[in-house]
């Protein structure tokens, strides 16, 4: 058998596609071998000054986009009301830890469901520690290691990939050769997982290819 074929997923915490996105990935990838890492990509780094929901482009961007897609998509999510926005540096250099220990994913969904559905300001390490404890971690562990910024070259290493792959906006789906900007359909995200797989299959001489076996 070949190796899983790896999907990155580069998103924020404060993009509300990238929660959206979520539905269509879990299922262009069921029945499938695949390995999902979700990126970092900070849409507004310190000290740069974050979005205000109370201003005139978030409620404008949600109503033209956000609503009718997560309507479209069945997915409750609402404008958080934290203002302003978080920086997530803090929350990311969480996901490393939790990746550390085998709850990457977990944790993503949870920081998502945390600021889209419940109104929680993930730039405070007091409710980023209480999420932790939800999905099984170590919590004074987990705050320790915010606390002592022990992931923050970890974090900092993994958005030089995402300068690397030069990514603008999330969430960037990389499969393979295959790069999806946006909220990807099942089916094309699909479709990009299966030719990453029978690429990755004629690499390792377990296929034929057009020239022969």
């Amino acid at each position: 058998m070949t190796d899983k074929v790896k999907i990155k997923i580069f998103s924020d915490y404060v993009c509300p596609f990238c929660l959206l996105a979520e539905g269509p990935i879990e299922e262009a990838t069921k029945d499938l071998y695949v390995d999902i890492e979700w990126m970092p990509f900070e849409l507004r780094p310190h000290p740069h000054p974050t979005l205000r929901p109370e201003d005139e482009y978030l409620p404008a961007i949600w109503s033209r986009a956000v609503y009718p897609m997560a309507r479209q998509l069945g997915v409750d999510i609402t404008l958080p009301t934290v203002s302003p926005q978080p920086y997530t540096h803090l929350a990311f250099e969480g996901y490393q830890y939790a990746a550390a220990h085998d709850k990457g994913t977990e944790y993503t969904h949870r920081m998502f469901q945390a600021f889209f559905q419940e109104d929680q300001d993930l730039g405070n390490p007091d409710v980023l520690q209480a999420l932790a404890a939800e999905i099984g971690l170590d919590a004074p562990d987990f705050r320790k290691a915010l606390d002592n910024r022990t992931y923050r070259e970890k974090h900092q290493d993994a958005l030089r990939e995402a300068e690397a792959h030069q990514i603008q906006s999330v969430p960037t789906i990389l499969v393979g050769n295959t790069r999806i900007e946006g909220v990807p359909t099942p089916y094309d995200l699909r479709k990009a997982i299966l030719d990453a797989q029978a690429e990755q299959a004629i690499a390792f001489g377990t296929a034929c290819s057009v020239d022969g076996c």
